[in-house]
Protein backbone atom coordinates (compact mmCIF):
# COMPACT_ATOMS: atom_id res chain seq x y z
CA UNK A 1 0.00 0.00 0.00
CA UNK A 2 1.44 3.39 -0.98
CA UNK A 3 1.67 6.40 1.27
CA UNK A 4 -0.92 8.14 -0.89
CA UNK A 5 -3.41 5.40 -0.08
CA UNK A 6 -3.23 6.01 3.65
CA UNK A 7 -3.18 9.79 3.80
CA UNK A 8 -3.82 11.38 7.20
CA UNK A 9 -4.58 15.01 8.09
CA UNK A 10 -1.43 17.12 7.87
CA UNK A 11 -2.26 20.06 10.12
CA UNK A 12 0.41 21.18 12.58
CA UNK A 13 -0.28 18.45 15.12
CA UNK A 14 2.00 15.66 16.27
CA UNK A 15 1.75 12.26 14.59
CA UNK A 16 0.00 10.85 17.66
CA UNK A 17 -2.53 13.70 17.64
CA UNK A 18 -3.21 13.28 13.92
CA UNK A 19 -3.69 9.54 14.40
CA UNK A 20 -6.08 10.07 17.32
CA UNK A 21 -8.05 12.64 15.34
CA UNK A 22 -8.38 10.45 12.25
CA UNK A 23 -9.38 7.46 14.39
CA UNK A 24 -12.06 9.51 16.15
CA UNK A 25 -13.46 10.76 12.86
CA UNK A 26 -13.57 7.25 11.44
CA UNK A 27 -15.28 5.95 14.59
CA UNK A 28 -17.94 8.65 14.30
CA UNK A 29 -18.59 7.79 10.65
CA UNK A 30 -18.65 4.06 11.47
CA UNK A 31 -21.33 4.67 14.10
CA UNK A 32 -23.42 6.67 11.65
CA UNK A 33 -23.13 4.05 8.92
CA UNK A 34 -23.88 1.11 11.20
CA UNK A 35 -27.02 2.89 12.40
CA UNK A 36 -28.05 3.58 8.80
CA UNK A 37 -27.03 0.32 7.09
CA UNK A 38 -26.02 -2.29 9.64
CA UNK A 39 -22.59 -3.90 9.73
CA UNK A 40 -22.82 -6.03 6.58
CA UNK A 41 -23.30 -3.05 4.25
CA UNK A 42 -20.76 -0.85 6.00
CA UNK A 43 -17.31 -1.03 4.38
CA UNK A 44 -13.92 0.20 5.52
CA UNK A 45 -13.68 2.13 2.26
CA UNK A 46 -16.91 4.00 3.04
CA UNK A 47 -15.71 4.73 6.56
CA UNK A 48 -12.37 6.14 5.45
CA UNK A 49 -13.85 8.27 2.69
CA UNK A 50 -16.80 9.37 4.82
CA UNK A 51 -14.36 10.65 7.45
CA UNK A 52 -12.60 12.72 4.78
CA UNK A 53 -9.55 10.50 4.35
CA UNK A 54 -8.30 8.07 1.74
CA UNK A 55 -10.20 4.90 0.98
CA UNK A 56 -7.38 2.79 2.38
CA UNK A 57 -6.78 4.47 5.73
CA UNK A 58 -9.37 2.46 7.71
CA UNK A 59 -8.00 -0.82 6.31
CA UNK A 60 -4.44 0.25 7.08
CA UNK A 61 -5.33 1.30 10.63
CA UNK A 62 -7.66 -1.54 11.70
CA UNK A 63 -6.88 -4.37 9.28
CA UNK A 64 -10.47 -5.57 8.94
CA UNK A 65 -14.02 -4.66 9.85
CA UNK A 66 -13.86 -6.97 12.86
CA UNK A 67 -10.73 -5.11 13.96
CA UNK A 68 -12.61 -1.82 13.76
CA UNK A 69 -15.68 -3.26 15.52
CA UNK A 70 -13.53 -4.59 18.36
CA UNK A 71 -11.93 -1.16 18.77
CA UNK A 72 -15.37 0.48 18.82
CA UNK A 73 -16.51 -2.04 21.43
CA UNK A 74 -13.42 -1.45 23.57
CA UNK A 75 -13.86 2.31 23.42
CA UNK A 76 -17.52 2.08 24.34
CA UNK A 77 -16.63 -0.19 27.25
CA UNK A 78 -14.15 2.43 28.49
CA UNK A 79 -16.80 5.15 28.16
CA UNK A 80 -19.34 3.05 30.09
CA UNK A 81 -16.92 2.14 32.88
CA UNK A 82 -15.87 5.76 33.39
CA UNK A 83 -19.51 6.88 33.32
CA UNK A 84 -20.67 4.19 35.77
CA UNK A 85 -17.83 4.81 38.20
CA UNK A 86 -19.05 8.39 38.69
CA UNK A 87 -22.39 7.05 39.92
CA UNK A 88 -21.03 4.21 42.05
CA UNK A 89 -18.43 6.12 44.05
CA UNK A 90 -18.95 5.31 47.72
CA UNK A 91 -22.01 3.12 47.06
CA UNK A 92 -22.71 -0.55 47.66
CA UNK A 93 -25.72 -2.83 47.76
CA UNK A 94 -29.13 -1.32 47.06
CA UNK A 95 -27.68 2.17 46.59
CA UNK A 96 -25.26 0.86 43.96
CA UNK A 97 -28.03 -0.96 42.11
CA UNK A 98 -30.23 2.15 42.02
CA UNK A 99 -27.25 4.27 40.93
CA UNK A 100 -26.45 1.83 38.11
CA UNK A 101 -29.99 2.11 36.75
CA UNK A 102 -29.69 5.89 36.78
CA UNK A 103 -26.30 5.65 35.06
CA UNK A 104 -27.80 3.52 32.29
CA UNK A 105 -30.65 5.97 31.88
CA UNK A 106 -28.31 8.95 31.64
CA UNK A 107 -25.84 7.41 29.21
CA UNK A 108 -28.70 6.96 26.74
CA UNK A 109 -29.27 10.70 26.78
CA UNK A 110 -25.58 11.30 26.12
CA UNK A 111 -24.55 8.42 23.84
CA UNK A 112 -27.75 7.19 22.20
CA UNK A 113 -26.22 6.94 18.71
CA UNK A 114 -23.19 5.04 19.96
CA UNK A 115 -25.38 2.73 22.05
CA UNK A 116 -27.68 1.96 19.16
CA UNK A 117 -24.71 1.11 16.93
CA UNK A 118 -23.27 -1.15 19.62
CA UNK A 119 -26.50 -3.10 19.99
CA UNK A 120 -26.74 -3.53 16.22
CA UNK A 121 -23.12 -4.72 16.17
CA UNK A 122 -23.65 -7.11 19.07
CA UNK A 123 -26.80 -8.69 17.70
CA UNK A 124 -25.43 -9.00 14.18
CA UNK A 125 -22.40 -10.82 15.61
CA UNK A 126 -24.51 -13.62 17.11
CA UNK A 127 -24.84 -15.57 13.87
CA UNK A 128 -21.15 -16.36 13.63
CA UNK A 129 -18.13 -17.15 15.73
CA UNK A 130 -16.12 -13.98 16.24
CA UNK A 131 -13.98 -12.11 18.73
CA UNK A 132 -16.89 -9.72 19.20
CA UNK A 133 -19.25 -12.51 20.20
CA UNK A 134 -16.72 -13.96 22.63
CA UNK A 135 -16.04 -10.54 24.14
CA UNK A 136 -19.76 -9.84 24.50
CA UNK A 137 -20.29 -13.15 26.29
CA UNK A 138 -17.51 -12.27 28.71
CA UNK A 139 -19.01 -8.85 29.36
CA UNK A 140 -22.40 -10.39 30.12
CA UNK A 141 -20.72 -12.50 32.80
CA UNK A 142 -19.20 -9.34 34.30
CA UNK A 143 -22.52 -7.46 34.23
CA UNK A 144 -24.35 -10.30 35.97
CA UNK A 145 -21.56 -10.66 38.52
CA UNK A 146 -21.74 -6.96 39.40
CA UNK A 147 -25.51 -7.07 39.93
CA UNK A 148 -25.22 -10.26 41.96
CA UNK A 149 -22.60 -8.63 44.16
CA UNK A 150 -24.82 -5.59 44.79
CA UNK A 151 -27.70 -7.85 45.84
CA UNK A 152 -25.45 -9.80 48.21
CA UNK A 153 -24.13 -6.57 49.72
CA UNK A 154 -27.66 -5.29 50.20
CA UNK A 155 -28.69 -8.51 51.92
CA UNK A 156 -25.72 -8.30 54.26
CA UNK A 157 -26.65 -4.70 55.10
CA UNK A 158 -30.28 -5.66 55.68
CA UNK A 159 -31.59 -3.49 52.83
CA UNK A 160 -32.58 -6.33 50.48
CA UNK A 161 -34.69 -9.36 51.34
CA UNK A 162 -32.68 -12.49 52.07
CA UNK A 163 -35.07 -14.64 50.01
CA UNK A 164 -34.01 -12.87 46.80
CA UNK A 165 -31.70 -15.19 44.87
CA UNK A 166 -28.75 -12.97 43.82
CA UNK A 167 -27.77 -15.00 40.73
CA UNK A 168 -31.31 -15.39 39.42
CA UNK A 169 -32.08 -11.73 40.08
CA UNK A 170 -28.92 -10.70 38.19
CA UNK A 171 -29.96 -12.77 35.18
CA UNK A 172 -33.47 -11.28 35.19
CA UNK A 173 -32.18 -7.75 35.69
CA UNK A 174 -29.75 -7.95 32.77
CA UNK A 175 -32.32 -9.69 30.56
CA UNK A 176 -34.88 -6.97 31.19
CA UNK A 177 -32.37 -4.20 30.58
CA UNK A 178 -30.84 -5.62 27.41
CA UNK A 179 -34.17 -6.88 26.08
CA UNK A 180 -35.86 -3.50 26.42
CA UNK A 181 -32.97 -1.72 24.74
CA UNK A 182 -33.08 -4.28 21.91
CA UNK A 183 -36.77 -3.46 21.39
CA UNK A 184 -35.84 0.23 21.27
CA UNK A 185 -33.18 -0.46 18.62
CA UNK A 186 -35.74 -2.31 16.48
CA UNK A 187 -38.52 0.27 16.90
CA UNK A 188 -37.35 3.47 18.67
CA UNK A 189 -40.75 5.16 18.52
CA UNK A 190 -42.43 2.23 20.26
CA UNK A 191 -40.34 2.40 23.45
CA UNK A 192 -40.21 5.36 25.82
CA UNK A 193 -36.86 4.69 27.46
CA UNK A 194 -37.18 7.48 30.02
CA UNK A 195 -40.50 6.06 31.21
CA UNK A 196 -39.07 2.55 31.19
CA UNK A 197 -36.09 3.42 33.36
CA UNK A 198 -38.26 5.34 35.83
CA UNK A 199 -40.71 2.44 36.13
CA UNK A 200 -37.96 -0.17 36.21
CA UNK A 201 -36.08 1.55 39.03
CA UNK A 202 -39.22 1.83 41.17
CA UNK A 203 -40.35 -1.73 40.42
CA UNK A 204 -36.96 -3.26 41.21
CA UNK A 205 -36.66 -1.42 44.51
CA UNK A 206 -40.13 -2.48 45.65
CA UNK A 207 -39.65 -6.08 44.50
CA UNK A 208 -36.45 -6.71 46.43
CA UNK A 209 -37.04 -4.65 49.56
CA UNK A 210 -40.66 -5.29 50.57
CA UNK A 211 -41.43 -8.35 52.62
CA UNK A 212 -43.72 -10.93 51.09
CA UNK A 213 -47.33 -10.11 51.82
CA UNK A 214 -46.45 -6.55 52.83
Amino acid sequence: MTDAAITEPSAGNTQAERTALSDQRMFEVAIELVNERGTAKTTLKDIGEGAGYSRGLASYRFGSKDGLWMELFARFDDIWKAHLSQYLTGKQGLAALEAAIQAQRDIFARESGYLRAMYILWYESLGRESDIRASLANHHVIYRRDVQQWIEQGQTAGDIRVDVDPAHFATGYCSSMFGTIYQWVVAPDAIDLDAFFEHFAATVTVAITQQRGA
